[in-house]
């Protein structure tokens, strides 16, 4: 059975002491209230102060980025190596801020991709179309597309360190949402992409969340769709009340 997973990434938000508050709330609010997985992914300032603070709680923490090099002249950036000596074991790849503000393509991607598994790291890789793709009846080719370019190239075994995120661009922080069928549809054509690369079974068996604007008041109708495994979450994930009661409707 796939697992079910709640994920917020909380983009370029909450300092140190915000970031303990709010982690501190999350511990307490939602210990025993799922099943699913949970995962949160503050800067990378507060990571480690991240995994102190939910060290006894089933909450994983995630990095939202990763370089693809294992050490060198990359002023700024953070190795797989360097998460892992943190007991960071999961990280967002290929979210569609970092591939429009910096330029992120498919083959980078793949390299990242490569780069987290060759460490053993869980992997949550995003991808989703933009509003013109989507207008232009092209958003389940830029989808495979992207698919098939940064992913596509790993092993049958590599795929149990993989969480698929399909992320619409176009309902990122817009407050624009697709509807619950167009989340099914997208993500039941993602399922049918990968059992054609590989098999039937690694498509029934990786979780897909959908991002995109979830919020308490439409998490539940949307995570009822049988294709869809859970959400990733970008400014509801910010709130103890909301992000709680997202989880809470899966």
């Amino acid at each position: 059975m796939r697992k079910k997973i709640v994920a917020g990434n909380w983009k370029m938000n909450k300092n140190l002491a915000e970031t303990k508050a709010l982690l501190s709330e999350l511990k307490t609010k939602l210990t025993g209230s799922t099943d699913a997985e949970i995962i949160v992914a503050p800067t990378f300032t507060n990571l480690h102060s991240a995994i102190e603070v939910l060290e006894d709680s089933a909450i994983t923490v995630a990095a939202q980025n990763m370089h693809q090099a294992k050490n060198g002249a990359f002023t700024g950036e953070i190795s797989a190596d360097m998460l892992k000596s943190i007991e960071v074991k999961t990280v967002i790849l290929g979210h569609s801020e970092r591939r429009a503000y910096f330029g992120e393509t498919d083959k980078l991607l793949a390299e990242k991709v490569n780069a987290a598994l060759e460490h053993n790291m869980t992997v949550i890789f995003c991808f989703g179309e933009e509003l013109q793709d989507r207008k232009s009846n092209n958003h389940f080719s830029v989808v495979e597309n992207q698919l098939k370019n940064g992913l596509f190239h790993i092993s049958s075994g590599d795929w149990k360190n993989v969480i698929l995120a399909y992320e619409p661009v176009w309902a990122i922080g817009t407050g624009e949402t697709a509807s619950p069928e167009q989340a099914q549809e997208m993500h039941a054509f993602i399922r049918k992409t990968i059992s054609e690369a590989y098999d039937q079974q690694i498509a029934d068996e990786v979780s897909i969340l959908y991002g995109g604007s979830v919020k308490p008041n439409n998490a539940e109708e949307i995570f009822a769709k049988s294709d869809v495994d859970g959400g990733l979450i970008g400014g509801a994930a910010l709130d103890t009340e909301s992000f709680a009661a997202i989880v809470e409707a899966i």
